[in-house]
């Protein structure tokens, strides 16, 4: 195996990555071509071609639709197309990454960072960089790729309904420096403006706060019951139990209560872009 060929070490590729790569590899030299050929037939360029083969990149789902027909796969690299969605992000959130996919109503509740769903590129990368243990690169970058194509919800129609409600820190912490800090705040302006997207801050000043026990995420499917979503240090819990649930959805009504409204948020964000 020649060095472009390794599978990349640590969590850079995924195994189910690495095996989708080596099959459309072999399905191109089955059918006699080279990357480049391969490429300029999907709109693709030979380096990114290379990197679907070594599992350093996600391949879109469109791509591999296009691959399976343009190689006469079979259905072959069509059939592993939703397990390579869900390689692209961490094993603890690939099940409430299909759910939040598919959801009709989202309502949300952030105490340390951004919302992967209203965050930039420039601090999702930030925050990536700075994890302990250290990812490597392709690491990052295949879940900032995998963070941003989250966001398409926003132009999902029909428009899913969200709320978000973020702790005052969180909307202060200058993770990422000052350039990635402002961009941030200003991605929040733009979002909160959204119809389907209602935007709160919590103040930091309020004596009493229903969100102590920490963040959390409310998930409605478009069949199926409400399901609950908490995660901390790289663990999950997917609560799908009615009391539990119940219990949550009454936790983010009193929350949201509590919190600035939206229009008073979007005010508060925009002066603390006015203050530095």
């Amino acid at each position: 195996m020649s060095d472009e060929d390794r599978q990349p070490e640590g969590e850079g590729a995924t195994g189910m990555l690495f095996v989708f790569g080596r099959q459309l590899k072999l399905f191109r030299e089955r059918a006699g071509m080279d990357r480049a050929g391969f490429g300029s037939l999907t709109g693709y360029s030979a380096s990114t071609i290379a990197a679907f083969e070594q599992g350093r990149r996600i391949p879109p789902p469109r791509f591999i639709d296009q691959a399976d027909e343009v190689l006469g796969a079979g259905e072959v690299l069509r059939a592993g197309k939703e397990e390579v969605a869900r390689a692209q992000y961490p094993a603890f959130f690939r099940d409430a990454a299909k759910l939040e996919s598919e959801a009709v109503e989202l309502y949300v509740y952030d105490t340390h960072v951004v919302n992967g769903l209203l965050q930039t590129e420039e601090y999702t990368r930030a925050l990536l960089g700075m994890r302990r243990p250290l990812l490597d690169e392709v690491t990052i970058e295949q879940r900032v790729a995998a963070r941003l194509a989250r966001q398409e919800i926003f132009d999902r129609w029909p428009a899913p309904l969200i709320s978000f409600v973020i702790e005052e820190p969180v909307v202060r912490r200058p993770l990422g420096g000052e350039r990635v800090w402002r961009g941030q705040l200003e991605q929040l302006l733009l979002l909160g403006q959204k119809r389907n997207v209602e935007l709160q801050v919590m103040p930091l000043h309020r004596e009493d706060n229903a969100g102590v026990d920490g963040a959390f995420t409310l998930l409605m499917p478009r069949q199926g019951q409400q399901v609950g979503y908490m995660e901390a240090q790289g663990r999950s819990t997917l609560a799908t139990d009615r009391d539990t649930v119940h219990a949550l959805s009454a936790r983010y009504g009193i929350i949201r209560a509590q919190a600035l409204t939206p229009g008073e948020s979007l005010a508060f964000v925009e002066k603390l872009l006015g203050e530095r």
